[in-house]
């Protein structure tokens, strides 16, 4: 299967006859990135399954009518990161649980989780990113493992690069702390 650059794949599903196969190639390309993007935000396989699919069903529906005023991955990138912050914040409305509670059982969920490997210092990082405010945890992971730049982010997220280094930098400074606490 050939590479295509996101403008071909756009023509290519805007056809017809190709747009299956634009779309299937559009999964291919970016499906791994968004896995690993809201599956830092929402911790679960099963749940980040369930999210990507709802994300791929959304881009499929809306995907004709993409402007460009964006990157492709920016917009799809926007699409997952809402569909993951919907989510946590149907999951938090329906739950009973305390703000410490609901950080106790995505530490248990981080714990338990089978397709994490790695060492005791990358847990003990995960943990304390699991503790941060949702918007914090978002920011930090864009910048500090996908090494977005501000700017991309700021579309994805809809704000100020000044609002996301300020963002960035609480978080780094929570993180340390609880680092150097625990």
């Amino acid at each position: 299967m050939q590479d295509h650059s996101d403008k071909e794949l756009l023509t290519l599903f805007r056809n017809s006859n190709t747009r299956n196969y634009a779309f299937e190639m559009i999964v291919r390309k970016y499906q791994e990135r968004m896995y690993w993007h809201v599956k830092k935000i929402i911790i679960s396989h099963e749940d980040t399954d369930d999210i990507l699919q709802n994300t791929f069903i959304k881009i499929w529906k809306g995907l004709e009518n993409f402007r460009e005023d964006s990157n492709l991955f920016t917009w799809l990138y926007k699409i997952a990161t809402n569909e993951a912050l919907n989510f946590l914040k149907k999951k938090k409305r329906r739950s009973l649980w305390s703000l410490s509670d609901t950080e106790n059982n995505l530490e248990r969920e981080l714990e338990s989780d089978p397709y994490f490997n790695g060492d005791e210092l990358q847990m003990k990082l995960q943990k304390a990113i699991v503790t941060l405010p949702d918007k914090q945890k978002i920011v930090f992971n864009m910048k500090y493992f996908d090494e977005m730049k501000y700017e991309d982010m700021a579309k994805i997220l809809d704000t100020s690069v000044g609002s996301l280094k300020a963002s960035y930098h609480h978080a780094v400074k929570k993180i340390e702390k609880y680092l150097n606490e625990n």
